[in-house]
């Protein structure tokens, strides 16, 4: 039986995960950053016929601000370069306005984010690797290769 966001967002937080909340085909896990205070993690586990793991990486413009749009790409997807020997095939790419909570129309940095996912074959292996995709580094930094 192929299980629901809700089922297998019942069976993530008996297997000891924090979920973020369920968006569509995806059940987004939780990223504790104290006691408090909970973050998107940027990872999520999705249902259907076959499961699947799916994480994002990103480099913050900012962080790097002479470089071109496909050079931010490229520093994102080095943080995922493990992963891809792992299986994890990317899935997609976007930029990301962040808006300035007080004024929608400012724009206060841009991420440059790509998606990764890989199967899993039973509920065991894709606890394994949400634990994984979790311990992922998921922002560029300067020390990480191009």
């Amino acid at each position: 039986m192929t299980p629901t966001p809700t089922d297998l967002k019942k069976t993530l937080v008996a297997r000891g995960f924090e979920v973020y909340r369920t968006l569509g085909d995806q059940v987004v896990l939780a990223d504790r950053v104290r006691d408090n205070l909970i973050m998107d993690s940027g990872v999520a586990a999705k249902p259907g016929e076959v499961l699947a793991v799916r994480f994002v990486v990103r480099a913050q413009a900012s962080d790097f601000p002479s470089a071109k749009a496909e050079d931010l790409f490229a520093r994102a997807r080095a943080c995922a370069a493990e992963a891809e020997t792992r299986g994890y095939a990317e899935i997609g790419k976007a930029e990301v306005p962040v808006r300035d909570p007080g004024d929608a129309s400012s724009t206060l940095d841009t991420w440059y984010e790509v998606s990764f996912e890989r199967s899993v074959a039973d509920e065991d292996e894709l606890e394994h690797e949400l634990r994984y995709a979790l311990a992922l580094e998921k922002t560029a930094s300067h020390d990480l290769a191009r």
